[in-house]
Parts: C-alpha cells; structure tokens; sequence
C-alpha cells in the first residue's frame, strides 16, 4: 500500500513539473556605437563585455535588442557563443542602419519562421512612417522550445523618438499583425518604446484586451528606477521607455530593471582612500561608475503550459 502511496505523489509531482515551463524573456536598448560616446567614456568596446556578461550571468533566455548596428550585434554574438540572432538593418534591410534584432539561447529556442516589417504604411521596405523623424523596424520570429515543444511569437521594436501619430499607429500596426497571423500563437512583444506608461502610445497596447504590460501583471517586482538612464549613474525617473508586453498565455513570475553598473578607471585611480574601519588589507582606489548603456535591461520570468 505504500508503495502504491509513493508511487502516486512520484506521478503527480511528475505531472507538476510538466505543468509549467519557466522562460527568461528581457529587453535591451544596447546604445548604437559612436564616437561621441567613446569620446565621453562610453565607448561600445569598453561597454559591451559587461553587456554580455550580464546577458550571461541573469540568464536570458531570449530578449530584443534596439540600436545595435551589424557589427555590434557581432561582437555581442561572440562574446556569448551559446546565441544567435535574427534581424536585419532598418535602413536597407540587409546590414546598414541600427537593427531591432532578436536574440535567443540556441540549446533552448529553435527559429522556425522569422521576418522584418517597417512601422509605416509601407511595411515592406525601407522608408519613414507618418511623422517619423527615421525609419523604424520591427523583427519578428516563430519560435519553439525545444524541450517542450511550445511554440510563441516574438515581435520587437523601436518606436520613433519624436513622431508622436507614428508611435500610435506603430501600437496599432503591431496589434493588426499579431490578430492576423495565421497561427493563433502566444506572442512577447517587447522594445524600446519611446514612451513611459502614462502615453496614449502604451495605453493602446495594455489596454487592447490582447497583450498586457508584463510589470502590471508580474506577481513580484523588482524597479529600483526606470529604463532610461543617459549614462548617469546618479538620475532618479519613474519613466518606463522599455517594455514587454505578453498575451494572455504566459504568467509573469518576477519584473526587474537591472541597474548594474561596472566601474572604468580613472587618471588618478593610483590614489587610495584608507578608513580606520576598513580591514587594513582592503584599500578602495577611485573609479568612475558606469552603465553598460543608456537604458537598463528590462528582465522578466515567465511560466507557460507546454
């Protein structure tokens, strides 16, 4: 009888585990590569190892990404060989201008279907929408777990930073493409958005009855500031420029912005501070905190039904 006791909580703590598939989804405005920035101190060779580390170190298991250049997402792939990514350059739909690319663990996630639209009422090529200042690009792949089988839609953008109609109707143009899918699929939309949670840009989408803003939703949250940063380290705003936005299929377990810093050097870094209460072997030597990028790392963790 026992046995047949064990047997039963062996099965049904079994079936638990089968229940739920945990999956780490995030955001990253990476900052495009330029000399303005590597003449302030933030150069993207300096940046990106902590970029990649970081990706590592909180496990992503799939996240957008919005600025990157072609050489830039390059690096990043090679710094984390255990990635890959799809996407193609906003200004010629091949390599040249920042790309909204998509990157995804390998040894989890298996690509099968992707492709590229522009935010415009031209979605097939290259060109401005409304009253966008540059062109804008959304990537989108179909992708499948491959442990699980469970098969999602992930879209990712950059809206325009000044167009305010061209951020309304880029909401309203990602919503008509994921209800016209042909698969009705769970979909993950997520981006730099270029608006915080109280624009009428954001309320389109978390009030549109088909995706919700994962930080409404999250049972537990983690938001220290919000996503923009401007490469200070000592800024405060409530503002959140970078979003994911989820259907109904997928429950959010935890919301982070990640406001990690690294620390560069500076010219007097040889000069070290002494306290009567630090250990006599431990000696602080001046360093500038830095970001990683101009935006934090939105991370979320989310349990689906396989």
């Amino acid at each position: 009888m026992k046995k047949i006791f064990y047997s039963i909580l062996l099965l049904l703590g079994y079936l638990a585990t089968m229940q739920a598939e945990n999956m780490v989804v995030a955001t990253y405005n990476l900052r495009n590569a330029n000399r303005g920035d590597s003449i302030a101190g933030n150069g993207w060779g300096q940046r990106y190892p902590y970029i990649a580390q970081l990706i590592q170190f909180h496990g992503f298991d799939i996240f957008g990404t919005q600025e990157g250049k072609y050489q830039q997402l390059e690096d990043l792939k090679n710094a984390m060989p255990q990635y890959d990514y799809i996407g193609v350059g906003r200004d010629d739909g091949k390599q040249a201008g920042e790309y909204s690319a998509i990157f995804y663990r390998t040894d989890k996630l298996e690509v099968l279907d992707h492709g590229d639209f522009w935010l415009s009422t031209e979605t097939d090529h290259p060109n401005k929408g409304w009253d966008a200042a540059l062109p804008r690009i959304c990537t989108w792949g179909k992708f499948k777990d491959k442990k699980t089988g469970f098969t999602f839609l992930f879209f990712n953008l950059h809206m325009d930073h000044i167009g305010v109609q061209a951020r309304a109707e880029s909401a309203k143009l990602i919503l008509k493409k994921v209800k016209e899918f042909p698969e009705k699929l769970p979909a993950i939309l997520t981006g730099d958005f270029n608006v915080d949670q109280n624009n009428e840009s954001y309320l389109l989408l978390d009030n549109s009855g088909l995706m919700r803003d994962s930080y409404q939703i999250a049972e537990f949250r983690y938001a220290p500031n919000g996503t923009f940063n401007a490469f200070y380290t000592d800024r405060k705003t409530d503002s959140r420029i970078d979003h994911l936005f989820l259907t109904k299929e997928f429950n959010v377990k935890k919301y982070g912005i990640l406001t990690d810093t690294y620390r560069a050097e500076k010219t007097d870094s040889e000069l070290k501070e002494q306290n009567a209460n630090f250990p006599k072997e431990v000696a602080l030597q001046k360093y500038t905190a830095r970001t990683p990028s101009d935006h934090f790392p939105v991370m979320i963790l989310v349990d689906f039904e396989p």
